[in-house]
């Protein structure tokens, strides 16, 4: 069984990650067409208690998930533990009794509860007590609106403020200064600012292997050599290569038994792996996690695509996608210093092609716009069925990348 969801992350003031938004669908068939709020939440709730555990989606992190009054009101939130959930009220429920006692059940059991898309009424004032976390919608909310918000809930300290649709960073340092520590949106997604920067000779050596292996045929002679003048780099690939994983009889000695170990799939993975992590560690984790989920996302629908694509060749036009947001510096800037094979350039810059369709395919899921994912499925040949199962297989992969990166 697997979520029929994308998920959205909501990261703290630091820009770690703090928890995830389901966005859901009810089947592969309703996916993407809007169905009831109840069905829908009902849906996700079965699925993660009968089937694909929710911390297995969120890399254990808490899932935001929209409840209905409806829903509230069968007790569906309590089939999922106190750890796992951030019961989020619908913005279409209307403040009441019930509703009230609802959440202080709720609030006395342990729940977190949070208020979806808040339009200020003086009624929400009974719930404060019972309430961790206000979203507020930065696109149709004004800063005299939001320092309204916070003058009303300013004798309630444990509540905080969660910004939604954060798609800058000027609008993330605005919701900052407004008293924001929460963020949800695609601004850690962006280049930050423009500014020329240039790699360090590791990252330069890291970005000589991906040329490489981005050959249809390896020359081990040459990597080799690129791995002996690195020696940080070096101590990485025989690391992995020594690692549990690969279940060898007998130790690693050498840089040349490593690369032939690992064969060409696995040593392109580990390099795509290895430049994303190191060339900007100040980005947040998140983003490097995204980057990681495109490429593994790439990889398993380049298999099935009617027109053959290299499935390392996908891997690492998935990977690379979020180049510019990791360097802080435009596409076009970043890959002129990469010396990538031409097609990954030609598809992260004129969106065009196989390799682009892939990446434009990853991005609706990421933002839910199950529409427009439709559309690229359609030209694509590919089954929803497909599609789901290996996102969430990606998911799951680059959340076990990120662990052991760390």
């Amino acid at each position: 069984m697997y979520f029929y969801a994308a998920r959205q992350p909501i990261l703290d003031k630091d820009k770690n990650l703090f928890a995830y938004e389901l966005l859901f669908r009810d089947s592969i068939e309703n996916i993407f067409p809007d169905i009831d709020g109840d069905e829908a939440t009902s849906k996700m709730v079965e699925a993660s208690s009968f089937h694909l555990g929710i911390s297995e989606f969120t890399g254990n992190k808490p899932a935001f998930i929209n409840f209905t009054l409806d829903t509230l009101s069968k007790d569906f939130p309590r089939m999922l533990t106190t750890d796992e959930v951030v019961v989020e009220i619908l913005e279409t429920i209307k403040p009441g009794k019930k509703l009230l006692s609802l959440c202080k059940e709720l609030y006395d059991d342990g729940y977190t509860l949070a208020l979806d898309d808040y339009i200020h009424q003086k009624v929400w004032a009974h719930f404060y007590p019972y309430i961790k976390i206000i979203k507020v919608d930065l696109k149709s909310t004004t800063v005299e609106q939001i320092i309204e918000i916070k003058q009303a809930i300013s004798e309630h300290s444990h509540i905080q403020l969660l910004a939604e649709k954060v798609e800058t960073y000027e609008e993330y340092n605005q919701a900052l200064e407004l008293g924001f520590e929460l963020f949800q949106g695609f601004f850690f997604a962006k280049p930050e600012m423009m500014k020329t920067k240039s790699l360090s000779p590791s990252q330069m050596a890291m970005a000589e292997l991906l040329y490489e292996t981005s050959k249809p045929e390896l020359d081990l002679t040459s990597i080799t050599s690129v791995f002996e003048r690195d020696v940080s780099l070096s101590y990485k690939l025989l690391r992995y290569a020594n690692s549990a994983i690969f279940r060898r009889r007998s130790e690693i000695s050498t840089i040349k038994q490593a690369l032939v170990t690992l064969g060409s799939g696995e040593l392109k993975r580990f390099l795509g792996l290895m430049f994303a992590v190191n060339v900007n560690p100040d980005k947040p984790s998140e983003l490097i996690n995204a980057a990681m989920t495109r490429a593994k996302f790439c990889e398993l629908i380049a298999r099935d695509l009617s027109t053959p694509v290299d499935t390392s060749i996908a891997f690492l036009t998935g990977l690379l996608s979020l180049i510019d947001a990791i360097l802080d510096e435009k596409l076009e800037s970043v890959l002129e210093k990469l010396p990538l094979a031409q097609e990954i350039k030609d598809a992260l810059t004129t969106r065009k092609g196989m390799l682009a369709a892939l990446i434009i395919l990853v991005e609706q899921i990421e933002k839910a716009q199950w529409e427009k994912t439709s559309t690229v499925m359609d030209k694509l040949k590919l089954s929803k069925d497909k599609v789901v199962k290996d996102y969430n297989e990606a998911i799951a992969w680059a959340d076990e990348q990120s662990k052991l990166s760390q």
